[in-house]
């Protein structure tokens, strides 16, 4: 069961879990990007996946489980006082780019998209250079065959409205991706936390 976007038929159970969790969460800074709820034998699994600008920390985790244990704590009666464990993490690096959080969030980094019309795109790899009102600016690599020179990229803004679903390109031995945003998973790791809840 998950409150995700494009989730296919909303579960009313995560609906209102998401209207008790959301809004704490936004209170404390972050976004909610996935709230998704397992069953595991007599118990439930809470997984609550939050970013934000700045990135994720272990120590952002940890605030936002605090803030979310006690939301659930004051309402587990409603949740029949099941027990359940919390999970809190950042989202991976698999996690599509759909909103324009995402894609800014994502700037200087190496994406596949499909570009174009919907059912007409074309796909393309380019690193984002821009994200603004008018869409995502990506400079696009060329395809060339292997053992050839490359060619420098050529820039390309593409509008909202002609921009698919991206996907993270994972790259060994940048430096960037060495240095940028210490501590924070580098969206790609899993800083989870567990918490144990629900009236046990």
């Amino acid at each position: 069961m998950s409150a995700s976007r494009g989730s296919r038929k909303p579960d009313p159970a995560v609906e209102r879990l998401t209207g008790w969790i959301e809004p704490v969460i936004g209170a404390a800074g972050y976004d909610l990007e996935d709230l998704v709820v397992t069953p595991a034998g007599r118990r439930s699994i809470v997984r609550v996946v939050v970013d934000r600008d700045e990135g994720v920390t272990l120590d952002d985790v940890a605030e936002v489980s605090r803030v979310v244990s006690a939301v659930l704590d004051d309402n587990d009666g409603d949740l029949g006082r099941a027990p359940y464990v919390l999970e809190v993490t950042s989202p991976g690096v698999d996690r599509p780019l759909t909103e324009p959080r995402h894609w800014r969030r994502n700037t200087g980094r190496l994406v596949t998209v499909s570009v174009g019309p919907t059912g007409a795109g074309e796909e393309v790899t380019g690193r984002v250079t821009a994200v603004d009102d008018a869409g995502v600016a990506l400079a696009v690599q060329a395809r060339g065959k292997p053992g050839a020179k490359k060619r420098p990229p050529t820039p390309r803004l593409v509008p909202w409205a002609e921009l698919g679903a991206g996907r993270v390109q994972v790259e060994f031995g940048r430096h960037e991706d060495r240095d940028d945003e210490p501590g924070t998973g580098d969206h790609g790791a899993d800083d989870g936390a567990a918490d144990d809840g629900g009236g046990e």
